[in-house]
């Protein structure tokens, strides 16, 4: 026990050894879990073709843009958790994962609810093609009835990660995704469902994923979890505070990335498509970045707890060595076989041309963007959230989605990738002054306990 704990503890020890251990399984757990939507997209587009294709990859953005303010406030656990875990304040780690269970529970409840009931008028807002409308629908719908699943799972391997712990994650997520292989095609040729009967495989799949993490949480790792009661009102003020820019910072993140479909969807239907499959790639590509953020958050923040600021120097140093060195490397194979890439969801020659061309010109792009992600992900762990807040609307509001649509204006479509990856780079710039400059390391979010204390 006393070695688990040990590799747990990331304020001592080689600080590049314990980032390449930690962040081995969450990326592996990151490739899983994007997994889901490219098998759905594997058999949709295969077996229904590329208009179908087009629904799911629309309706994906959208249950992203919805779960985003959930997923932005879960990311505030980290924060938090990472910091009592640092502290060995085991009461207040207690106290903290219960505000978080019943603030983030009802939230995805009511998220669930409402993205269920306003997703044909969302489709619509955002151009959906009439010719697809209908099958986006029963997609989304059927997706939002299980978002507390979805939810939940996410939920409890982040509460691991902020713990140390970035192996157990793997366990529910292989059991999603092994669920997933084997009903995607029972229910989509199997039972004659078509497009639904891939939604209906992707909930029961998390449905089972999130019954046992509970379970195994509970039962195997000892995690504190108690019946979820309202927390006291300084729980409910650390969350909400920490919380809220977290969230608005994801909604400002998906917002982009929606408001980017509405350039895409303006060119027709061969054009979403191609992008569509486009970003099943494209999400592969960023998982180390987004892996390398997340166990950043972790590692700085107990860290950060432990008042070891030389080592949170240079954790920023070796993240940004590692993330480099490894997103090139991802580039240059998506680089070199990008129509190969493409024709694995679709047979369509038009959409595999633009797919593999905007594939080409954001490949190499990547590396900037991983800058953002270990950086903001340092930041985020001091809990600056509101200042990672405006990086990101800088990011995405203030650079990728008027560049795109700057540039698909002057190039047509292929101007779609020539903005995206300019504001890469523009947007680590950014994040780089604020890392250098900001007075991010000035904040204590438990400074209120103190007082009292």
């Amino acid at each position: 026990m006393a070695a688990d704990n040990k590799q747990f503890d990331f304020t001592e020890g080689s600080i590049m050894r314990k980032m390449i251990l930690f962040a081995s399984p969450i990326f592996i757990g990151n490739l899983l879990q994007s997994s889901y939507q490219i098998i759905d997209s594997l058999w949709v587009g295969n077996l229904m073709g590329a208009g179908a294709l087009g629904a799911v990859s629309i309706s994906s953005t959208i249950i992203f843009t919805i779960l985003s303010f959930i997923i932005g406030i879960n990311s505030a656990t980290l924060t938090v958790l990472s910091q009592r875990k640092g502290a060995a304040d085991e009461e207040g780690l207690k106290q903290s994962l219960n505000a978080f269970v019943f603030v983030l529970g009802i939230l995805s409840i009511f998220l669930g609810v409402a993205g269920f009931l306003l997703a044909p008028y969302i489709l619509t807002w955002m151009g959906t093609p009439e010719s697809i409308h209908s099958m986006a629908v029963n997609y989304l719908r059927i997706n939002f009835t299980g978002i507390v699943f979805l939810f939940g799972y996410n939920f409890i391997g982040t509460v691991l990660r902020a713990v140390g712990d970035s192996k157990t994650p793997l366990r529910f997520i292989l059991v999603a995704v092994l669920l997933n292989v084997v009903l995607d095609p029972l229910f989509i040729a199997g039972f004659g469902l078509g497009m639904e009967g891939a939604a209906v495989a992707t909930v029961l799949a998390q449905g089972s994923a999130f019954l046992f993490g509970i379970i195994y949480s509970i039962m195997k790792r000892g995690l504190p979890f108690t019946m979820p009661t309202p927390p006291p009102m300084k729980e409910f003020r650390r969350i909400f505070k920490l919380g809220l820019p977290s969230g608005i910072s994801m909604m400002a993140i998906s917002g982009g990335v929606l408001a980017i479909m509405t350039v895409v969807t303006s060119f027709g239907e061969t054009v979403v498509s191609g992008y569509g499959a486009a970003q099943r790639i494209d999400s592969l590509i960023m998982i180390p970045s987004t892996t390398l953020g997340s166990a950043i958050t972790s590692m700085s923040g107990q860290n950060i707890g432990a008042h070891r600021w030389d080592r949170v120097n240079d954790i920023a140093k070796s993240g940004l060595i590692l993330i480099f060195s490894v997103a090139l490397t991802i580039s240059t194979i998506v680089f070199v076989s990008a129509d190969l890439l493409m024709g694995m969801f679709v047979d369509d020659e038009e959409t595999i041309a633009f797919g593999a061309e905007y594939l080409r010109i954001v490949a190499f792009f990547y590396p900037f963007l991983g800058i953002n992600f270990v950086l903001n992900g340092i930041v985020r762990s001091s809990g600056a959230v509101l200042q990672v807040l405006v990086l990101n609307i800088i990011s995405f509001w203030a650079l990728r989605f008027p560049l795109a649509w700057l540039f698909s204006s002057i190039f047509g479509e292929t101007g779609i990738g020539i903005g995206v990856g300019c504001s890469f780079i523009l947007s680590s710039v950014a994040a780089a002054l604020y890392f250098k400059l900001g007075n991010w390391r000035k904040i204590d979010i438990f400074s209120n306990e103190k007082e009292r204390g």
